[in-house]
Formats: C-alpha cells, sequence, structure tokens
C-alpha cells in the first residue's frame, strides 16, 4: 500500500475559493472605514473651529468677519496653532471660513479624498428673536 502525502487538487481548490470570498468580503469594509476615517477627521477639525468661532461670538457679540475663503489658521480670532488641525489627512489649510457678523460658512476642502467637500454652516439668531 502506497501512502500519499500532501493536499489533492480538490482541496487546494476549496482553500483558494474561500480565500477569495474572505478578500472579496474585506476588501470592501476597508475602503468603508478609510471613508469613515476621512469623514471623522474632517468633523472633528471643523468641531474644533466651530467652538472657536462660538467663544468668539460669546465674547464679541458677533462673529468675526472673514472673506469667502480665508484660511483658518490664519485668522487671528481664535487661539489654534498652526498645526492643530493638522491629521492624517487633512493639513491646517484644508480648512476654509467665510463669515459675517451674523454667520459664517466653514468649509473642509477635502480635494480628491472625498467626492465632495464637507461644509459647516451656522446662522447667528438676533437678540430678542
Amino acid at each position: 500500500m502506497r501512502k500519499n502525502s500532501g493536499f489533492s487538487v480538490v482541496e487546494l481548490v476549496v482553500v483558494i475559493v474561500i480565500s477569495g470570498v474572505l478578500a472579496a468580503v474585506a476588501v470592501p469594509l476597508n475602503s468603508n472605514t478609510t471613508t469613515n476615517a476621512i469623514m471623522s477627521e474632517a468633523d472633528a477639525g471643523l468641531k474644533v473651529i466651530e467652538t472657536q468661532l462660538r467663544i468668539y461670538k460669546a465674547m464679541a457679540g458677533e462673529y468675526p468677519t472673514m472673506s469667502k475663503g480665508s484660511y483658518v489658521i490664519s485668522g487671528d480670532w481664535h487661539g489654534i496653532k498652526a498645526g492643530e488641525l493638522t491629521g492624517k489627512y487633512f493639513s491646517d489649510y484644508a480648512y476654509t471660513i467665510e463669515s459675517t457678523p451674523e454667520s459664517y460658512t466653514v468649509t473642509c476642502v477635502t480635494g480628491k479624498l472625498l467626492s465632495s467637500d464637507l461644509v459647516m454652516k451656522s446662522v447667528g439668531i438676533a437678540a430678542g428673536g
């Protein structure tokens, strides 16, 4: 009687098919995770800026006036220092602002990372309104 060693062709095919199915499931999950990480980082930066804008309004009674497309990091209206908004996906200069004494729009320019830029808007309410 001869003793066979090694795997049969059927066993190898089964292992390859199972590996392919696992890879097909894992790849979309990984890309979704990356998108979620990008969105979370952008949202965190926008929340930091929104907090500073609200602090400014509480102290000054109005939002700072910034022209469209002004970089957040160059403003003198907040305590955000260079490098504080920089993360894995975005730099300080990914965040721009346009504001009037009553409202502001902060934009995170996502470039090629996402299909569209993230925008945060808030409108101030007049006193007594």
